[in-house]
């Protein structure tokens, strides 16, 4: 596995309190960058400063709600103030309900799941675009899920949201191309989160179900290893996969060779089949 380094390179991590997002934010710091991390919890968010900072690498906290465009500028200003241009974006805050019939939904709690998943994302994405842009590089990795290839029916908000962010990626691929831009759309794999924990607890009989046997029949994705793969994209090694959806239990080795195929078949991205 080749070496990732990201020195003098400035990265922000959204949703970073804990779970994922932490680790994506500890494996950037590993590898030199200085990263910004954002999250809902004062407490949750200065320990993974502190173990950001642990790595060598610079770290920079905010309590903030990725949904409200003035705490989204504050944070890009202030990171790029105390820390330089900013490099790479992890969109990873994200919100699911619990599992529930569409028309039993609570509108506003429905709608909640895209103000964080969606909203958020878009406000990162629309805020670091123009440096990036200025400077003809960049790389935004957002996270999805396999709900967004196969819907949940009873998580149709959140299925509904990581389509979306699915097609966001490829937009906004495509909207960059010439200005030296990536965009990913990745999907981490069944890790034990906060959401994951959540969905099991409230004994939902799909993902909740389906996450409960997976884990105990140790299918799980462990953290470490959805950073790694995430490194990969960070790297700029799987620039070739730009507007792509690529997810964890992918082989790097494997990708690579596969990189004239995917871009002649057009492989990983949402799209309908269509016979004729």
């Amino acid at each position: 596995m080749p070496t990732d380094d990201l020195t003098g390179q400035i990265a922000i991590v959204t949703g970073a309190s804990r779970g994922l997002g932490r680790a994506f934010a500890v494996a950037l710091g590993q590898a030199g960058a200085s990263v910004a991390v954002t999250g809902r919890t004062a407490t949750d968010v200065n320990e993974t400063a502190r173990l950001v900072g642990q790595t060598g690498a610079k770290a920079l906290p905010f309590v903030t709600d990725v949904a409200k465009p003035a705490d989204v500028a504050d944070v890009v200003a202030r990171t790029e103030a105390e820390l330089g241009p900013i490099n790479i974006l992890v969109n990873n805050a994200g919100a699911a309900p619990t599992e529930i019939v569409p028309w039993e939904a609570d509108p506003d709690e429905w709608w909640q799941v895209f103000e964080t998943n969606v909203r958020g994302t878009f406000l990162y994405t629309r805020t670091v675009l123009p440096g990036m842009v200025a400077r003809q590089s960049g790389r935004i990795i957002n996270l999805v899920s396999e709900a967004g290839n196969n819907p949940e029916a009873e998580l149709s908000a959140y299925s509904t949201s990581k389509a979306a962010l699915i097609h966001f990626t490829d937009a906004m691929a495509l909207a960059t191309v010439d200005q030296g831009i990536k965009v990913f759309a990745y999907h981490p794999g069944m890790v034990r989160t906060g959401m994951t924990t959540d969905l099991i607890a409230h004994g939902g009989a799909g993902m909740g179900a389906r996450l409960e046997a997976a884990f105990a029949e140790g299918r799980e994705t462990p953290p470490e290893r959805s950073a790694e793969r995430l490194m990969f994209l960070a790297s700029g090694r799987a620039d070739f996969l730009n507007g792509r959806y690529i997810m964890s239990r992918q082989q790097e080795d494997e990708l690579l060779a596969q990189a004239d195929a995917i871009a002649a078949s057009d492989l990983y991205k949402l799209r309908v089949v269509r016979l004729s």
